[in-house]
């Protein structure tokens, strides 16, 4: 029996809340679905860059504007969407939600979780994946230090807060491993100098999961995960999370930059990013040029890279540094990505194979890599010892290169290339070995004054650890004047020269 008294309340209730307020959506429809590229009619409204939303729930975001239709790349599972399936606009752009929350979480591109554990339930502050890189006016000079912990590069490439600096090398050379321990060194950091704690994004693109798991693994065994975000699209990932993994890291650096906060963000790698863009720009009939990328692959990494910054006071002083890892193909640095990010960059460290296989470990070649920062994101107390080893590592290079002919050598010049082989020893570090900044200077002062001079070039390693030991343990006050980061004064190394001629005297070969 029907309830007429129902009907009439429901009606009642339906009229009470009617609005004349009209409501426009754009709605379209789904042409083709090809290896994850959806082309679709109709959506006459939407913008480049715009989130639009499929029947089954599925996300996409719109990367091509043609006459009659736009190409759609999704982001996420889209294997059901079939032709005559509708697709609405959101109006939305592409954007990830960012609080402190997720300081030790490992997350995909679009803010998901991976590591297991439940979203963050505070809603974080919304940050758009691409975002105009700011301006000159609110730049500020780079001169504070990023310390790395190894020696080669905070002596002599020192990298600074706000800096662009690649990492560049062939396959398995220890790109990552310089990356990683510099995300660890910021812990030391954190306890020594005085510098304003720096939080970091490791943003792995297309990586073997089991690489990225190891990653992991050594960033929570060494507690460096305490203010790490792992941003992770992985190799079984689609090519357009992959795209977008990049410019996700970014974005959460902004949002710790913004707060007034430093940021690191390791991009490892973009050889791989730009694969993954080429990928998905040949699947939109884009034009291919040299290598089969498309037109704008330099636009691709510029406006990614230029969003590392140190902005002045006026803007909240925080700032992003930036380390791209670029893979190449037989030391060819000359390809078409590499000169690419380098015209990009602010300098480039680069490892090379012969070094790296003959024992020398950082494989970094002197010669070829650069900080085009320099001194001025170097602290006193380190510029005040590494310049005169520069100087005498530049000579030994030279030397070498004639001594290999066998001619006799004067004493000096036999000296001097003693001293250097001394020197590159000293510069020799083990993977997660990294040293505060005050050990540094301990090694390069005793084998730029000599003091390594008699030790034989195989035991250099051996003196090296046993001279941080015993400075460590018998001049405490030594490592507490060196950690303030100014140039040692007369006393200190009056003591240290005290220090270290006890300790030779303890030393046996």
């Amino acid at each position: 029996m029907v309830n007429s008294d129902e009907i009439i309340k429901q009606l009642e209730k339906g009229l009470s809340s009617f609005s004349l307020d009209t409501k426009l959506q754009n709605v379209g429809e789904v042409q083709t679905n090809t290896d994850g590229v959806i082309v679709a009619s109709g959506l006459s409204k939407a913008m480049m860059g715009e989130l639009v939303s499929f029947e089954n729930g599925t996300i996409g975001m719109v990367l091509n504007l043609d006459e009659d239709n736009i190409s759609i790349i999704l982001l996420g599972e889209g294997d059901d969407i079939k032709e005559g399936d509708r697709v609405k606009t959101t109006g939305r752009m592409l954007s990830i939600s960012v609080s402190e929350d997720l300081i030790g979480r490992v997350i995909d591109p679009l803010g998901e979780p991976l590591d297991g554990k439940a979203k963050p339930r505070k809603q974080g502050k919304e940050m758009s994946l691409e975002k105009i890189a700011a301006g000159v006016v609110e730049r500020e000079p780079v001169n504070t230090p990023l310390k790395t912990g190894i020696k080669a590069i905070d002596a002599m490439f020192p990298i600074g807060r706000g800096q662009r600096e690649l990492i560049i090398g062939d396959r398995g050379l220890g790109k990552t491993a310089i990356a990683v321990d510099t995300i660890i060194n910021q812990k030391n950091n954190q306890k020594n100098g005085g510098l304003k704690p720096v939080t970091c994004v490791y943003v792995a693109i297309g990586q073997k999961q089991s690489r990225i798991a190891q990653i992991i693994d050594k960033l929570k065994e060494t507690e460096a995960i305490d203010y790490t975000i792992v941003v992770v699209a992985s190799a079984a990932d689609p090519a357009s999370l992959q795209y977008l993994a990049p410019y996700a890291g970014v974005a959460i650096a902004e949002y710790f930059m913004q707060k007034g906060e430093d940021a690191l963000v390791v991009y490892d790698d973009l050889t791989k990013h730009a694969w993954a863009y080429r990928q998905i720009s040949l699947v939109l009939k884009r034009p291919a040029g040299r290598e089969a990328y498309p037109g704008d692959i330099f636009y691709l990494h510029s406006r990614l890279l230029e969003r590392a910054v140190r902005l002045n006071r006026e803007e909240g002083g925080g700032s992003i540094t930036a380390l791209p890892i670029i893979e190449t193909q037989g030391n060819d640095v000359s390809a078409y990505i590499p000169t690419n990010v380098i015209s990009i960059t602010d300098g480039q460290i680069y490892l090379e194979g012969d070094l790296f296989y003959s024992g020398i470990r950082p494989a970094i070649n002197i010669g070829t890599s650069v900080s085009r920062v320099g001194g001025a994101a170097q602290t006193p107390e380190m510029k005040s010892v590494s310049g005169k080893m520069k100087l005498e590592l530049a000579q030994y290079r030279e030397m070498a290169s004639f001594a290999q002919f066998g001619s006799e050598l004067d004493p000096a010049t036999a000296a001097q290339l003693d001293r250097g082989r001394r020197t590159t020893e000293m510069l020799k570090q083990p993977q997660y070995g990294a040293l505060t900044e005050a050990l540094e200077y301990l090694s390069i002062w005793v084998v730029t004054n000599g003091y390594a001079d008699d030790v034989p070039a195989t035991e250099v390693s051996r003196f090296e650890k046993e001279y941080h030991n015993f400075i460590k343990a018998t001049y405490p006050k030594i490592i507490t004047a060196l950690s303030k980061g100014s140039k040692p004064d007369e006393e200190t190394l009056k003591q240290l020269q005290k220090a270290t001629q006890e300790f030779k005297k303890g030393f046996s070969v």
